[in-house]
């Protein structure tokens, strides 16, 4: 694809802020590619990074589930599955993402640069995914699994330090309306907006039936959470 010969340090330059060295470049190159410059320039959509996307969410999630049981042997099942649920997050992988400044590295059509896709936690989050396919695919899964844990080692420290897992807004919206006598709260999709390889979608969250959250992500999951949250801070406000 012309792209690969027109940036041809890029994969180098991601190599050196990443600490690895690829025998196959064109496996990183790859992660980095967003859909909305093959429409631009001309390819395949298998050419993007969302096979490796499809791959390294099945990588990081076994990688960060051995993480979590061997640094943490004191926490139960359900402890360990919340735990993993929040790191393996869209919103979570993206921090991750943008401490490795890989939205600097990726390779985006002209209107999705123009409209901040390089900042977008939903692309920042399948970049991540696809890079930690691309380390499997290059040197197999224990180079993998090192880089996952490095990658995560801030978010592993704060648990041990702090000795609980990350926030589940979801989990503690619940808590709290049923400790107040209140039912369960029920999420509605309100919108699903953009293409199919990168949506938005806005969830509200209903408590009693009214509305008492709204939230947004790339993913509904992670709308989910962002509207309970907002659920959260409004009963908090109160």
């Amino acid at each position: 694809m012309e792209s690969s010969r027109e940036k041809p340090p890029t994969a180098q330059l991601l190599e050196s802020a990443l600490g690895l060295k690829f025998r196959d470049r064109e496996l990183l190159r790859q992660a980095l590619v967003h859909r909305s410059l093959l429409n631009e320039q001309g390819g395949q959509p298998e050419d993007s990074y969302e096979r490796l996307e499809y791959l390294g969410d099945a990588v990081l999630e076994l990688t960060v589930s051995t993480e979590l049981f061997r640094r943490f042997p004191f926490l139960n099942e359900g402890t360990l599955t919340k735990l993993r649920s929040a790191l393996v997050r869209g919103e979570s992988l993206a921090k991750v993402a943008r401490r490795l400044s890989l939205g600097d590295f990726l390779l985006l059509g002209k209107g999705e640069e123009n409209s901040g896709g390089r900042q977008r936690d939903s692309i920042l989050a399948a970049a991540f995914e696809a890079v930690v396919a691309a380390v499997y695919l290059d040197q197999g899964f224990d180079e993998a699994s090192r880089f996952v844990a490095q990658s995560l080692d801030p978010e592993l420290q704060q648990i041990y330090q702090q000795g609980a897992p990350p926030d589940n807004p979801k989990s503690d919206l619940q808590e709290r309306v049923q400790a107040i006598g209140l039912s369960t709260p029920k999420y509605r999709l309100a919108s699903s907006e953009g293409p199919d390889h990168d949506p938005l979608f806005t969830v509200e969250v209903l408590v009693e039936g009214e509305v008492a959250g709204a939230g947004q992500g790339g993913k509904r999951s992670d709308a989910e959470q962002s509207a309970a949250r907002d659920a959260l801070s409004r009963i908090q406000s109160l």
